[in-house]
């Protein structure tokens, strides 16, 4: 963020941010975060829309020292409790059209679409690389969903591991195509931010339609793209059925389908 402050880090719907204005936002966030107590290995329910503020609240909350847990707004209500209640967490980002969900349960909601007054300065960083990053449940499809565990190394290591081969950078335009409780975002999203890139966030809708994605890909000048082998070959039916486009993709990445 320091090197290219003013180069745009975030896309949703024609809608920007450069790097110094998602820091300065996610800061923002954090500050309060600190003031309710969040700390390293401090699970923080994340449930919201698709858009600028789900990438703002990921960043607040690491900013924090804390970790994140991805609540997506598809979960049905009991599994959302149980997964409140089994990973103990104290404090959910959301919004005002999602709120009513945590009417009952033991948490504290912040909402992300009400001003937020206060500094928006770094904070001093709490966090090491041995402290939690965030937790993924499982679907549950073989008992209850369990909570997978990933640090900031394991995280740090994908990308170091992956660097000689794929050669991201400041260049690259990134998709964030899936779920963010879908550990495929979390690819998505920091090969765009670590090295200095643009992340376009995918509306659902778009997710779901491969023309319309198709076509945000040549638009926003998309270079790599993370899919999963049944979602890429609905694109690539989309993509046959249209006159040649001129894409700007270096690279696909594959990701095992559940």
């Amino acid at each position: 963020m320091e090197r290219t402050p003013a180069a745009v880090a975030l896309v949703y719907e024609g809608e920007g941010l450069s790097y110094r204005e998602l820091n300065a936002r996610a800061n923002a966030l954090a500050h309060r975060l600190r003031e309710l107590g969040v700390k390293p290995d401090q699970l923080v329910g994340l449930r919201v829309e698709r858009g600028i503020e789900m990438v703002v609240a990921i960043l607040a909350i690491l900013k924090s020292g804390g970790a994140y847990l991805p609540l997506d707004p598809v979960y049905p209500q009991e599994r959302m409790a149980f997964m409140l209640e089994d990973a103990r967490v104290g404090v959910v980002l959301t919004q005002k059209a999602l709120v009513g969900d945590l009417e009952g349960l033991a948490v504290t909601p912040v909402l992300l679409d009400e001003p937020l007054a206060g500094a928006d300065t770094n904070l001093p960083t709490l966090a090491t690389a041995d402290n939690l990053a965030y937790v993924i449940y499982t679907s549950g499809s073989t008992g209850k969903p369990k909570g997978a565990q990933i640090t900031h190394y394991n995280v740090t290591r994908l990308m170091e591991a992956t660097e000689g081969w794929y050669r991201f950078n400041g260049e690259d335009v990134w998709t964030l195509f899936h779920s963010y409780a879908f550990d495929f975002s979390v690819w998505e999203l920091w090969g765009a931010l670590f090295y200095g890139g643009r992340v376009v966030v995918v509306p659902y809708w778009v997710s779901r339609s491969p023309q319309e994605f198709r076509e945000l890909l040549i638009r926003e000048g998309v270079t790599v793209l993370n899919q999963t082998p049944s979602a890429f070959r609905q694109l690539v039916q989309a993509d046959l059925a249209q006159p040649p486009a001129p894409y700007a993709l270096r690279t696909v990445i594959f990701g095992g389908d559940e």
